[in-house]
């Protein structure tokens, strides 16, 4: 009896060490709110919501890549925050309404789209699975998303617009001076691009304080030389810096300012939109400059650690803008029910990162399919519950605060 005692002490703690239990006890934590967990799960249909595709990718990638997917600024509590906003409100649900036919449809630059949800920026797509931002592109084309490539994709733009199979946008950081930045234009103007999105969130150099990610390093016992060096997939310049003389000039050399944002939209022919803005003051300022338009965004938490919601940011935002130039909302959602709020706020479209890239991580392109499948079904029985029959339909009404 005591032996089989011992096996199965044996066997628990065996099972401990390789869960994420473990690496909450060492330190790191990932869930980003009380209810935002899951489990494992075997195949993408198993899915009941997009935290069983994050509980799966956390186990089933290395913990530092996993860690950079996951982290914040210092103890993540803009990360928090993000998730907590959405708690700031509630959905009113109405009754003896016709929604039997739903239409999540929206219009973004005269182009009509199957739904709101946009597939962010986020770039080394390739350490969360080796097929990188080729998966993405093909699970956006099958879902009918509209998708933004980072500047730091890990493959280049050509070849993810072909997988794409139809324009893509371009999400532009400034690096390698006005050389650099009038190259990365060229090539996503050649490569049919109809817009550019200026990140402003990251003004310095300067890393920000990413504890998540640093004690995730010190649990993976890998040899990160693998990736990062010779022939792995993390050596080298990213492909967008490709015939960039000098990438490394960063923005203490050209910072970003209204003026460079004036200039910007004299160097291209793309429409321009400002990612990163979460203040009334400069939402207005971006709508005097003409910019095409604004994404009220906190980078996810991973930049500046102001402990706010993008989402409280949104409802002071959306009032300055007074429709006058697109709109759109990322950092946080995670649920239909939050994508319904950021549209009663007034976002024209929501913009989702972290949770296509769960399921990038934890399945590949089947993986970013379920994630955007989970996240517009449930926006179809919210708007259901809420008596909205279409997009177009969604106001202030929808929502109170809570």
């Amino acid at each position: 009896m005591e032996l089989e005692k011992a096996k199965s002490r044996r066997q628990f703690l065996r099972y401990l060490a390789a869960s994420p239990i473990c690496s909450a006890l060492a330190g790191i934590e990932f869930a980003e709110g009380a209810t935002d967990t899951g489990q494992r799960i075997a195949s993408p249909a198993d899915a009941l919501d997009i935290f069983d595709l994050q509980a799966t990718a956390s186990e089933v990638l290395p913990p530092a890549h996993y860690g950079y997917m996951a982290t914040g600024v210092n103890n993540d509590g803009t990360l928090r925050a993000n998730r907590a906003a959405f708690e700031h409100y509630y959905l009113r649900s109405r009754r003896l309404v016709d929604v039997s036919k739903v239409d999540t449809s929206v219009k973004i630059f005269g182009e009509t789209w199957p739904t709101p949800i946009v597939v962010a920026p986020v770039g080394s797509q390739r350490a969360f699975h080796s097929d990188g931002e080729i998966a993405t592109a093909r699970a956006a084309r099958s879902r009918g998303h509209l998708q933004i490539l980072s500047t730091v994709s890990s493959t280049p733009i050509e070849e993810v617009a072909a997988a794409r199979d139809a324009p893509i946008w371009f999400q532009l950081y400034t690096l390698g001076g006005w050389p650099g930045v009038r190259r990365m234009l060229r090539r996503a103007e050649a490569a049919g691009c109809p817009a550019v999105v200026l990140t402003v969130d990251m003004p310095t150099s300067a890393a920000p304080a990413r504890h998540t990610l640093e004690r995730a390093r010190l649990q993976d016992s890998r040899d990160c030389s693998a990736c990062h060096e010779g022939s792995g997939i993390a050596a080298g310049e990213k492909p967008m810096f490709d015939g960039i003389e000098d990438p490394e000039i960063d923005r203490r050399d050209m910072p970003l300012t209204w003026d460079f944002l004036e200039q910007l939209r004299q160097e291209t022919t793309m429409k321009v939109l400002v990612k990163g803005i979460v203040t009334a003051e400069d939402a207005e300022r971006c709508v005097e400059y003409g910019v095409d338009g604004i994404i009220v965004s906190n980078h996810g938490g991973r930049a500046d650690d102001s402990g706010r919601g993008a989402l409280d940011s949104l409802a002071e935002v959306a009032p300055a803008v007074k429709g006058r130039t697109l709109l759109l909302m990322d950092s946080g959602i995670r649920r239909g029910t939050d994508i319904l709020k950021a549209l009663a706020l007034g976002a024209d479209a929501i913009m989702v990162g972290r949770p296509y890239v769960w399921g990038l991580g934890a399945f590949g392109q089947p993986g970013v399919e379920r994630a955007l499948e989970i996240l517009h079904s449930e926006l179809t029985i919210a708007m259901e519950f809420a008596g909205i029959p279409s997009i177009d339909r969604i106001g202030p009404d929808a929502i109170g605060q809570a």
